[in-house]
């Protein structure tokens, strides 16, 4: 089991160095040849054709995140691999699952585990061969299911074959591939100065810029100093890039891809200094390089070649979004704009900081039972109303997320970390999240309610370079002056680092949890594995794992109410619950409560009334009925069969707002009829 070299825990070099960082037999080899498919794409490619109504197939599924490391290891390596992805793929089928997304699996020097491509068209060795990932798509088709693959495109890695030849002269045929600056005389700002040509500083941490001397010129790397940008303003860079990472996969049958960063592709070449805001030298620059003036432009150009190549099959495209405002997400997601099919919006996972990813301490970050005013209920309602009012008011998508492999554990995050109410706690978010408009995706593990990583961990244990690098530079900056530095780093990593969402799937009790016979594997399990495993949940009625299961059927038992119901929020002031409904074309209505809170709270005068347009009871996490909401407690209701909902969302909370105010509080007494009651579990 090979790890990456680099040594992240000491201060990056800010000049490139080919024959040092990237020892080659001969420094700039020219290009692999074109592959083609060894196999055949399967026959049993699943449709991608509208359903019924003439809306598009990747509406309508329940998406599934794999994170190839941690997922499952076939060959006792101690790394999972893609025949371990072949093995599980039936657990997936039997969970409800009809996509999964791969995060990736190229050939990479792993420094930021896979998210740097030294080639677009070969798989990490360690993974498996370009064989395994054709079989593996074919048996994903065979099952009826559909597959997307990572595509980062945005950077490459310092040891692609484009960049070495980019770096070394001016004159080459790739000089301009990449996004090289001009060294500037000295400039100071704000104390310190500056000879990079911006101030901007890396995602990871130190400047974005790195110097090589062969051209006497800087490149720009938003995230790790090996993780070179592409100059998306060159033609023949964006032609390159969609022939070897799009096209390719195209070719082998894959369904879509989710586009990673999707909106770093445009920098102001300017190179304006960013606003000092933190201390330090380096700055967040953000508004410098997201949502550009181009990408609008080149996002088209991409969807049209797909279109051109695969007969206008429709191929879905799903892009992280960070930083982006309403208005503009609906540039990038309405059909009319041909762009991207949805958007993974970030306003839910950036609570309780300022919002930028690029700039927060870790270990100030807040998480809902810190119940500090930057993360309140009310706030939350609010990022969850912004991807939902895509649906109900314009006729572009979103989705639904909560985990992924650069998010902590859900759980902990958007819930509770008291252990006694771990298990309400994970299926109150399933019950929000699967009643949610947009298509679902969900993050390994994520089914059985797995938990960050412990807080006793040493810092020997973080695999994460964001993390290592994170530690490294706010104890460099604070250590002189807090002595308590090193700890809140390591908090700030617990908290909210990426690691926590990164350790091995917990399939079983067995050695490593059931996820490698190696011992050690190449990321520590977490110990809860004893008895937080999949294997012992299937076993067990009452368990996440069979909640989500149940709560994936419902979802699409009801899709009309559930995927593509109007949403309407009624308490968004109330700090402890969360209700609101769902209404179908038809007018058939889903009633959903939520008790955010480690209280039993009576229910409100506003659900009540609601309560009083006759709902049957359709899911609980909470068992018997009680009058109120017991603590973590959530209820989905939905109206009787034959009968239309008799109100208007926005006329009835208007009316009980004027009247009750937005979270008064009735008696708690049930409305539901006894006869509808039993639970669907």
């Amino acid at each position: 089991m090979s790890l990456p070299e680099r040594d992240l825990t000491t201060s990056p070099s800010t000049t490139y160095d080919p024959a040092r960082d990237i020892p080659q037999p001969h420094p700039f080899p020219p290009p692999p040849p074109p592959r083609n498919p060894t196999t055949t794409p399967s026959p049993h490619l699943p449709s991608l054709a509208p359903d019924s109504l003439g809306r598009p197939w990747w509406k309508s599924i329940i998406s599934y995140q794999i994170w190839p490391m941690s997922f499952q290891d076939s060959n006792g390596d101690g790394i999972g691999d893609i025949r371990g992805i072949i093995s599980r793929l039936d657990y997936l089928q039997n969970l409800g699952i009809d996509c999964i997304w791969l995060s990736p699996t190229y050939q990479s020097p792993m420094e930021d585990w896979g998210y740097d491509i030294s080639d677009y068209e070969a798989i990490h060795d360690q993974f498996g061969t370009l064989a395994d990932m054709e079989d593996l798509i074919r048996e994903v088709h065979e099952r009826g299911m559909y597959i997307l693959l990572d595509l980062v495109i945005t950077h490459t890695s310092d040891r692609h074959a484009w960049f070495r030849e980019s770096c070394s002269s001016r004159t080459n045929g790739k000089a301009d591939w990449y996004t090289w600056a001009d060294q500037r005389p000295g400039n100071e700002i704000d104390g310190q100065v500056v000879e990079e040509p911006t101030n901007w500083r890396a995602a990871f941490g130190g400047s974005a810029w790195t110097w090589v001397p062969a051209r006497e010129q800087y490149y720009i790397h938003l995230f790790l100093e090996s993780q070179p940008d592409l100059n998306w303003e060159c033609e023949g860079m964006r032609e390159a890039v969609y022939e070897s990472a799009v096209k390719f996969w195209l070719e082998r049958g894959v369904d879509g891809f989710r586009l990673d960063t999707a909106n770093r592709f445009c920098k102001d070449m300017s190179l304006p200094d960013a606003e000092v805001k933190v201390e330090g030298k380096w700055q967040p620059g953000s508004k410098y390089y997201i949502n550009g003036p181009k990408m609008h432009e080149w996002l088209k150009e991409l969807r049209t070649k797909i279109a051109a190549d695969t007969n206008d099959r429709d191929i879905m495209l799903v892009g992280e979004l960070p930083l982006t405002p309403y208005e503009e997400l609906l540039r990038y997601v309405r059909p009319a704009e041909k762009e991207l099919s949805m958007v993974f919006d970030f306003d839910v996972v950036k609570l309780g900081n300022n919002d930028n990813p690029d700039e927060f301490a870790k270990h100030e970050v807040s998480n809902f039972s810190d119940k500090d005013e930057s993360y309140t209920l009310p706030k939350f309602k609010t990022a969850v109303q912004k991807v939902q009012n895509l649906m109900t008011d314009t006729d572009a998508w979103g989705t639904v997320f909560m985990e992924n492999h650069d998010q902590p554990r859900s759980i902990a995050r958007y819930a509770t970390p008291e252990p006694k109410h771990w298990r309400a706690a994970g299926k109150l978010l399933c019950l929000l999240q699967t009643t949610l408009s947009g298509t679902q995706f969900i993050f390994q593990g994520q089914e059985a309610g797995m938990l960050n990583m412990p807080t006793n961990w040493k810092e020997s244990e973080f695999r994460d370079p964001d993390a290592i690098i994170y530690i490294r530079d706010y104890c460099d900056m604070h250590h002189k002056t807090d002595h308590r530095a090193n700890q809140k780093a390591m908090k700030g990593v617990f908290k909210v680092g990426r690691d926590n969402s990164r350790t091995p799937v917990q399939w079983d009790n067995g050695p490593n949890g059931g996820f490698t016979g190696s011992n050690p594997s190449w990321m520590s399990v977490n110990p809860n594995y004893h008895w937080l495993n999949i294997k012992a949940q299937q076993d067990e009625a009452d368990s996440i794992w069979t909640f989500w299961k149940q709560r994936i059927a419902m979802r699409k038992e009801h899709k009309e109410l559930f995927m593509f119901g109007t949403f309407a929020v009624y308490d968004y002031e109330n700090r402890q619950t969360f209700t609101y409904t769902k209404m179908a074309a038809d007018g058939q209505t889903a009633l959903v409560m939520l008790n955010f809170s480690d209280e039993e709270v009576p229910l409100s005068t506003v659900q009540r009334h609601l309560l009083g347009h006759e709902y049957r009871l359709l899911a609980s996490n909470g068992g018997k009925l009680k009058e109120g909401l017991r603590p973590w407690e959530g209820r989905v209701y939905i109206i009787r069969e034959g009968l239309k909902a008799e109100m208007d969302a926005t006329s009835v909370v208007r009316d009980l707002q004027d009247r009750v105010g937005s979270h008064g509080r009735g008696d708690g007494r049930e409305f539901c009829d006894p006869a509808w009651s039993g639970l669907d579990m």
